[in-house]
C-alpha cells in the first residue's frame, strides 16, 4: 500500500513509517516539523505542509494515489493544553475533519488514528479495558476523544473503515539506533531520566513520591515504540483486508514505578542518576496500566520489545550516543 503518514517525523511516526516499509509498504510523510524532525524521516518521500491545508492534502493523496492513512499528526502536551486549549481543538480536530473530508473526496477509506490513553481521564479500574468510561480531565484527551467520534460517525455515514489505537506510556528507540525519542520541550521520563544521567541536566524532577504504590511513586504501562509501530501496520493491513473498525488499547497489561525507571537506566548508566522528589502533579493517577487483550485477538499483535530492561536499554543507546549532543 501507499500510506500517508501525518506526523511521520515524529517519535511514533517516523518509527511507524520505517515499519511500514519494512513490511513492504510505501510510507509518505507529512509533516510541518514543528516538533518533529527531518532527520527522522529516512523511509520514503517527504512532504513539508500543514496538515490543515486542505489543498495540500488533497494534492497529496490524488498525485500519490494514497491507499490507507496513519494519522500521528497532534499537539501532544497536556499541560499546555490546559492553558491553550484553542491550540488543540484546532490542531488535533479541526486539521483532521479537513483530512477525512479529503479522504472521502478521493474515495481513502481506511485509516489507523494515533489515540491515546488520556480518553479515559481518572481510571475508575485498573487494568483499563476498551469499554471504560471515556471522561478526559484535559482538553488534549478530549480532543483525542473528539476525533475518536468523528470516525465512528464517518464510518457510520461514509463507510470509513478506521481503528483507534489508544496506547499508554511509549517509550524506547530504535533497536538499530537510527531513529529515537528527542522532544523540546522533553516532558517523556525516560528521556528526561537519561539525560540527567548523562549530566545534560542537573536532575530529574519526581511528581509525587506519596502515592499508594509500594515505593510511593506512580506506576505507568510502558510500551516500546518498535511494538507500537507493528500494531499501527498490523491495523492497517487488518482494514485493507475488510476488517472491522474498533479502538484498541496498546500495552503490555504490567506496570513499572517512576523509581523503577530511574534505577533501571542508573544500572545502565553505571552512576546513581541524580533525582528530586516534588509534589504530585493535578490529574495524575497513582497507576495507568492497559488491559491489551482485544489488540490481541483482533490484530494478532504481542509486544515483544517491552520488557522494562529492553525499553531502558534501546533508550539509553540511542541517547547516550545518537541524542542531541551526539548529533
Amino acid at each position: 500500500m501507499r500510506v500517508l503518514v501525518t506526523g511521520g517525523a515524529g517519535y511514533i511516526g517516523s518509527h511507524t513509517a520505517k515499519a511500514l516499509a519494512e513490511a513492504g509498504h510505501g510510507p509518505i510523510v507529512l509533516d510541518d516539523l514543528s516538533t518533529g524532525h527531518r532527520s527522522a524521516v529516512k523511509w520514503g518521500p517527504f512532504i513539508e505542509g500543514d496538515l490543515g491545508d486542505r489543498e495540500l492534502v488533497d494534492k497529496i493523496i490524488r498525485d500519490d494515489r494514497i491507499e490507507g492513512v496513519l494519522h500521528f499528526a497532534a499537539c501532544l502536551l497536556v499541560g499546555e493544553s490546559m492553558t491553550n486549549p484553542q491550540k488543540y481543538f484546532w490542531n488535533n480536530d479541526v486539521s483532521t475533519l479537513g483530512l477525512l473530508d479529503a479522504m472521502k473526496a478521493n474515495g481513502v477509506q481506511n485509516i489507523v488514528f494515533s489515540s491515546s490513553a488520556a480518553t479515559y481521564g481518572n481510571p475508575e479500574k485498573v487494568p483499563i479495558p476498551e469499554d471504560h468510561p471515556q471522561k478526559p480531565v484535559n482538553p488534549y484527551g478530549e480532543s483525542k476523544l473528539f476525533v475518536e467520534r468523528m470516525l465512528h460517525w464517518y464510518g457510520a455515514a461514509y463507510g470509513l473503515r478506521w481503528m483507534a489505537l489508544r496506547y499508554f506510556n511509549a517509550a524506547g528507540a530504535d533497536p538499530a539506533g537510527e531513529i529515537g525519542e528527542e522532544h523540546h520541550p522533553e516532558t517523556h521520563l525516560l528521556p528526561l531520566v537519561a539525560q540527567a544521567a548523562l549530566g545534560e541536566r542537573a536532575s530529574v524532577e519526581i511528581y509525587g513520591a506519596d502515592y499508594p504504590t509500594p515505593d510511593g511513586t506512580a506506576i505507568r504501562d510502558f510500551i516500546h515504540v518498535t511494538d507500537l509501530a507493528d500494531a499501527h501496520v498490523r491495523a492497517l493491513e487488518q482494514l485493507a483486508k475488510g476488517g472491522e473498525s474498533a479502538a484498541l488499547n496498546l500495552g503490555t497489561g504490567k506496570g513499572h514505578s517512576v523509581l523503577e525507571v530511574i534505577e533501571a537506566v542508573g544500572k545502565l548508566a553505571k552512576k546513581e542518576v541524580p533525582a528530586k522528589k516534588g509534589p504530585r502533579r493535578a490529574g495524575d493517577p497513582a497507576v495507568l496500566v492497559a488491559d491489551p487483550g482485544n489488540a490481541r485477538r483482533v490484530l494478532g499483535w504481542r509486544p515483544r520489545h517491552s520488557d522494562l530492561e529492553t525499553v531502558v536499554q534501546s533508550a539509553w543507546a540511542w541517547h547516550s550516543s545518537k541524542g542531541p549532543k551526539g548529533r
